[in-house]
């Protein structure tokens, strides 16, 4: 179970993974607005983050940290560097995800991981609309707040919410259809990066076990 419940939550933690990122230096406009232009301005990123897992028990929160980068439409690599490491690298057309712990790889298909989840907004091809349901959500902590609501009813997420200031992504909160909330603040963003292809390949280390295709 333990196994289960620590894969449950990096596809959760994909999305948003995957997530997510800026474009600088666009003109101060309501939420939908700035997602659409990060969406048409930032092909590449890259920075860090800190993640917070809010349980609907309420449990003492789970938290975490490390650094992405993504290449769209497809590619990135998200990296759990704080409390426990994990990577989650996509080439484009596979999802790799290694528990350096376990020294356990699970694959899967990019599409049948994608879907409707966060991480179409930070490696998708743009079609945000196509996918989600949005809807502005106002103003609040300095940030102007869009709602997306998932339209496939199989999705791994009930809602998502993302604050922008100044054209850039500054957080994301997520709320599971398990009663979880996660909570994603981004920092040292860099949009227009240039990355270095190979982060976008992944081979899984000598003696791993590897689950899927």
């Amino acid at each position: 179970m333990r196994v289960s419940a620590r894969f449950r939550r990096a596809g959760l933690r994909l999305g948003v993974a995957l997530a997510l990122v800026c474009g600088a230096g666009f003109a101060s406009a309501g939420g939908i607005a700035q997602l659409r232009q990060f969406i048409d301005g930032a092909r590449t990123a890259q920075g860090e983050f800190d993640q917070t897992v809010f349980a609907a028990s309420g449990r003492k929160p789970q938290r975490a940290s490390g650094s992405f980068v993504f290449a769209r439409p497809g590619k990135f690599r998200w990296t759990y560097e704080k409390p426990y490491p994990q990577v989650l690298v996509s080439d484009g057309e596979k999802l790799w995800s290694w528990d350096r712990d376990l020294n356990q790889v699970t694959v899967k298909r990019l599409g049948d991981a994608l879907g409707s989840t966060p991480a179409a907004i930070l490696a998708g091809d743009g079609a945000i609309e196509r996918n989600f349901e949005l809807s502005e959500a106002g103003s609040g902590d300095g940030l102007e707040w869009v709602h997306a609501k998932p339209k496939l009813a199989e999705s791994s997420f009930e809602s998502m919410r993302m604050g922008f200031a100044g054209g850039t992504l500054k957080r994301m909160e997520l709320k599971d259809n398990f009663g979880q909330t996660t909570l994603i603040e981004f920092r040292s963003l860099t949009a227009g990066a240039r990355p270095d292809p190979a982060q976008f390949r992944f081979v899984p280390p000598p003696g791993a076990d590897v689950i899927g295709n």
